[in-house]
C-alpha cells in the first residue's frame, strides 16, 4: 500500500477550512483493531483538538503550518518537519495557522 501524504494534507485542509469545527482527519494506517494508528489531522487557523487523555505512546509530526501542543502548563511549538513527542496525561493541540500533522499512536491502554 502507498499513500501520498502531500495529497492527503491538501484534501484534509480543504475539508477543515469548510468544516464548522475547523478540523478534518483521515486514518492512513491502523485503526481500532490495531495497536499502531497513524492519522493525518488538519486544523484551520485557530481551531483545536480540545484537551484529552493520551491513549498511549504518541507523536505529532508537523506536515504543514504551525501548531502548539499543550500539556498542563507546558507547551511546544511545531513547524513543518518538527516531531513533537506527547507526554503522559492530558494534552491539546492548537493550530497557530492552517496546519496538518501526522499523529502516530501505539495504544497501550
Amino acid at each position: 500500500m502507498k499513500a501520498s501524504l502531500i495529497a492527503l494534507v491538501r484534501h484534509e485542509l480543504d475539508h477543515a477550512r469548510q468544516a464548522s469545527s475547523g478540523r478534518s482527519a483521515k486514518t492512513v494506517y491502523g485503526g481500532t483493531e490495531r495497536t499502531l494508528r497513524q492519522t493525518v489531522i488538519a486544523l484551520r487557523a485557530g481551531a483545536a483538538l480540545n484537551e484529552h487523555q493520551n491513549p498511549g505512546d504518541a507523536t505529532v509530526f508537523v506536515l504543514y503550518g504551525r501548531v502548539t501542543l499543550i500539556a498542563g502548563e507546558n507547551s511546544w511549538s511545531g513547524s513543518p518537519g518538527d516531531l513533537l513527542i506527547m507526554s503522559e496525561g492530558r494534552h491539546s493541540l492548537e493550530a497557530v495557522e492552517d496546519a496538518a500533522v501526522l499523529f502516530t499512536v501505539a495504544k497501550t491502554r
